[in-house]
């Protein structure tokens, strides 16, 4: 892909910091906060940028296996959560190649058209499976992954940015 001038080249990602993030977004989604349903899905977020970002690496049969270990977790209904983040990889993978060339809060405008029925997916299984319906507050996660877009975007390729170039006589 060209890239636009004025972008900076990234170096490759390191598989344990993919891992480590990962990692990282799955004890943020299994702390016990009550089951505010407002609070964003941090496993799906970060997910979708590495799905985004790394499609050969964090792939759908990894979103699913994470998925359903937040379903044991979490209580909830067998391949609810499984189903939603498989199917979100497979949307945001579908569309990488558009949506690469957007800057980061574009990206998350692109985003929330994502994120929305993944959360509205979430509550159509809940209710498939006898739970009761749910209040309006849960159209804040939704728009709190929108506006922490750019934020994860910024976090997760700090350490792939290459630090300036000292040298006037290398091409790249």
């Amino acid at each position: 892909m060209i890239m636009p001038r004025g972008q900076p080249l990234l170096m490759p990602a390191r598989p344990a910091f993919i891992a480590l993030s990962l990692l990282l977004a799955l004890l943020l989604v299994m702390l016990p906060l009550g089951r505010v349903l407002w609070t964003p899905d941090w496993l799906l977020l970060v997910l979708v940028f590495w799905g985004l970002h790394q499609p050969a690496r964090v792939g759908m049969g990894l979103a699913f296996a994470l998925g359903l270990v937040v379903d044991v977790q979490q209580s909830a209904l067998l391949g609810q959560h499984a189903l939603v983040y498989a199917l979100a990889l497979f949307a945001v993978q579908a569309g990488a190649r558009r949506l690469l060339w957007f800057d980061a809060p574009i990206q998350a405008l692109h985003l929330a058209l994502l994120f929305l029925p993944a959360h509205a997916l979430q509550v159509l299984l809940r209710l498939a499976g006898g739970a009761g319906l749910p209040d309006i507050t849960l159209l804040l996660a939704p728009l709190l992954e929108t506006l922490l877009w750019p934020v994860t975007t910024w976090v997760l390729l700090a350490p792939q940015r290459r630090p300036p170039n000292q040298d006037d006589n290398r091409p790249l």
